[in-house]
């Protein structure tokens, strides 16, 4: 009796539970479409991710489609459904002094090159694109401040950290991290810039959060910047784009460098150069 009832229960349960429809080549370029359109991102080649990623999110939340919830997207741009959309089709892998030989450039090159250039004005101005959850911003934040040592107060070096997903930029707000991802730090710069929270996490110190801000955008909307920047920091993220989509941003971002301004990209990225107006410096390294 007792197995009958607990066969019963387990009966009812997989019956109550939502089963999306197999998604279909129409709804999957729809999609695809919506997304390249409105964020650059190219999805025509990764079906098993989307429908990996989207699957049970749509189950979850009650869609017997891909074509209700799509139509919910559509007709909502602002709306919940799109965030969660964005937040689960988005790559966000990152980690601590990432491609570290970009660090060292930055640090042995660029910023002696900088100091001497604005020594009136002591404004270093930088853009860390697709910041994800802010190993990259912080770690720039950090390299300034151990850079600029006395007279780091004297500087305004903030760094301007963007990604179009709401859910990783939380994550970098709150500074928070697992002691195992800090580990590939200085232990210098783990004493001074973090705090342990219990046993296994720490957070990022006020006075780094203060050297960081951070906000949603999109790369394909309008560059939103009224003063021009000396280093940008956009890796691994056009790795997503089509080639037209890739040499627009980077003419863009060109146009808003100062002259002598840098960016960088990722390692196993690369741009056109017969498209482009930069200088190439260095492998992923470019200069205006």
């Amino acid at each position: 009796m007792i197995a009958s009832q607990c066969h019963t229960v387990i009966i009812a349960e997989y019956s109550e539970k939502k089963v999306v429809d197999m998604i279909t080549d129409v709804e999957f370029f729809r999609i695809v479409n919506y997304v390249k359109s409105n964020y650059g991102i190219d999805l025509s080649q990764k079906k098993v991710l989307v429908t990996g990623r989207l699957d049970n999110y749509l189950a979850r939340n009650g869609y017997e489609s891909y074509s209700d919830f799509m139509s919910k997207v559509e007709n909502k741009p602002d709306s919940k459904e799109v965030r969660d959309l964005i937040d689960n089709l988005t790559t966000n892998h990152t980690y601590f002094m990432r491609e570290s030989e970009h660090f060292r450039f930055l640090k042995d090159i660029v910023l002696p090159e900088v100091k001497n250039s604005l020594a009136n004005t002591k404004d270093l101005r930088t853009w860390c694109a697709a910041a994800s959850t802010g190993e990259e911003a912080y770690t720039l934040a950090m390299i300034y401040k151990d850079f600029f040592a006395l007279e780091d107060r004297l500087w305004d070096t903030t760094v301007l950290a963007t990604d179009i997903s709401t859910r990783v930029l939380e994550h970098a707000e709150s500074g928070k991290y697992l002691k195992e991802q800090i580990e590939p730090l200085p232990d210098v710069w783990k004493r001074r810039y973090f705090r342990s929270v219990g046993t296994e996490e720490c957070v990022v110190t006020d006075e780094l959060k203060k050297q960081v801000i951070f906000r949603k955008f999109n790369l394909m909307d309008p560059l939103p910047f009224r003063q021009k920047l000396h280093v940008v920091f956009i890796r691994n993220v056009m790795i997503y784009f089509d080639e037209e989509t890739k040499n627009n941003l980077v003419n863009r971002i060109y146009d808003m460098l100062v002259p002598g301004g840098y960016m960088f990209i990722g390692t196993t990225e690369s741009i056109d150069k017969s498209k482009t107006n930069f200088k190439y410096v260095r492998p992923s390294v470019y200069r205006k």
